[in-house]
């Protein structure tokens, strides 16, 4: 505001065009007003735009971790101090820390409800009660600054809860138990906090192979197969049925939903297989709602299947390699994403350290297009900010996010120069508090 003010007055500076100026001298007045005024059209913008208080929430690895199977891969130091908050520039795509809030149980995956009024965290480090279960975390946004308010906490229903996620009703909170191999309903009571879970479900079946049937050549990723790991859970878009994967017996369940109990029913078929041994993780619908993408964790690929949303089933259709060719070693992938245009699926490959981009076809074909480093180590997710034009890479190793400018017209990312330091990033969530929900 200071710099459009100081342009106000050197406008009023400029002097009229009397008649006696000649007409090079009146020219040359006018351009001068012109060029001040564009300017403080342009310091207008972007002071509008910089107050438009884009925020992003970053989970993190915040707690060694404890009581953990030798299997587990990721094995975070436990740098985080919590969720830490950021301003975020429309612009430029730059991150300036607000605020964290302080918590030692490693706030791994975060959640928003649809108002923008409530964020939901997995307490992935968290030991509670006899049998050492995990726990989720309730806040309340503070929609002037965006700070957080504690509302409660509740178990998990399980070990090592990996992931959270809203159902489209708004009323229930969906937690996948990675440790406990289990999944949850949390009902998400009046005032946003939680209560006991209405269900719970244990995962039971065969186990995969340590190694993955699609495996790169010389790979020890080996990571899942141990025991049950629930990694994810989510409703499609209807709400109708739910659906979760198990990367230790490779499995994508699906559930019928009931939203007004919170009970979940399994459905006719109850599950669909991915390859022994490829560990499915992570799995993205396409905004048409009629396909759903499938990231293996120790496969590196991706499976494109059919999804029926009249009766929840799924038909696997293509299966594409998430690595360049002739690669050879060991990656575990992690993220996936469509952009919101449904032109480009991105994927997270660890120790390759690299998103892959592959562009969607008219039958939802995918192909590949390229590959970005994501500037760090070990990326175990990345988001796209309300734009759609920076997706933020979160470096979980190298304790570091990195920002990059997504061109939609080709789905290619371009490094923008901006890292920011934060202990064990886990996950991103973005809020614009400006914005009516």
């Amino acid at each position: 505001m200071a710099g459009i003010i100081t342009l106000m007055v050197e406008i009023s500076k400029v002097p009229s065009e009397p008649v006696h100026q000649s007409t090079r001298q009146r020219a040359a007045c006018c351009l001068s007003r012109l060029l001040l005024l564009l300017m403080v059209g342009l310091l207008i913008t972007q002071s509008t735009e910089a107050g438009e208080q884009l925020m992003a929430y970053v989970g993190t690895f915040s707690s060694p971790l404890r009581d953990m199977p030798p299997t587990q891969v990721d094995l975070p130091a436990g740098n985080g101090r919590g969720i830490h908050l950021f301003q975020v520039n429309h612009t430029t795509g730059a991150m300036t820390p607000s605020g964290v809030y302080e918590t030692g149980t490693s706030p791994s995956c975060l959640a928003l409800n649809a108002a923008g009024t409530r964020l939901y965290c997995s307490n992935e480090t968290d030991l509670a009660g006899e049998g050492n279960e995990g726990t989720v975390s309730a806040f309340a946004i503070d929609r002037a600054d965006g700070r957080l308010k504690l509302l409660n906490t509740v178990r998990s229903g399980g070990a090592g809860p990996t992931y959270v996620s809203v159902h489209p009703s708004g009323r229930f909170l969906l937690t996948a138990n990675y440790f406990g191999g289990s999944v949850a309903v949390l009902p998400i009571l009046p005032d946003g906090g939680l209560g006991v879970a209405t269900d719970i479900k244990l995962d039971q079946g065969t186990l995969g192979p340590t190694k993955a049937t699609n495996a790169p050549p010389g790979t020890f990723a080996f990571s899942g197969h141990d025991r049950t790991h629930a990694h994810m859970i989510q409703a499609d878009p209807s709400g109708r049925f739910v659906l979760h994967v198990d990367l230790g017996l490779d499995q994508i369940f699906i559930w019928k939903f009931d939203d007004r109990k919170g009970v979940l029913t399994p459905n006719d078929p109850a599950a669909i297989s991915l390859p022994p041994g490829d560990g499915p993780r992570h799995f993205y619908f396409h905004p048409n709602g009629r396909w759903l993408y499938s990231i293996q964790e120790e496969g590196s690929n991706v499976v494109l299947f059919d999804y029926d949303a009249r009766k929840g089933q799924l038909t696997a259709r293509q299966t594409v390699s998430t690595l360049p060719p002739g690669f050879a070693g060991s990656n575990f992938c992690s993220e996936i994403m469509v952009s919101a245009n449904g032109r480009f699926l991105y994927a997270g490959n660890r120790l390759h350290d690299s998103i892959a981009i592959f562009s969607v076809g008219d039958t939802g074909v995918l192909t590949y297009v390229t590959e970005q480093w994501t500037r760090g180590n070990y990326p175990r997710s990345f988001n796209f900010d309300p734009t759609g034009r920076f997706l933020y890479a979160c470096n979980q190793r190298s304790d570091n996010l990195a920002v990059f400018r997504v061109n939609r017209k080709t789905g290619g990312l371009t490094f923008t120069g901006h890292y920011t330091p934060v202990g064990n990033p886990s996950s991103i969530v973005f809020l614009d508090l400006a914005k009516k929900h």
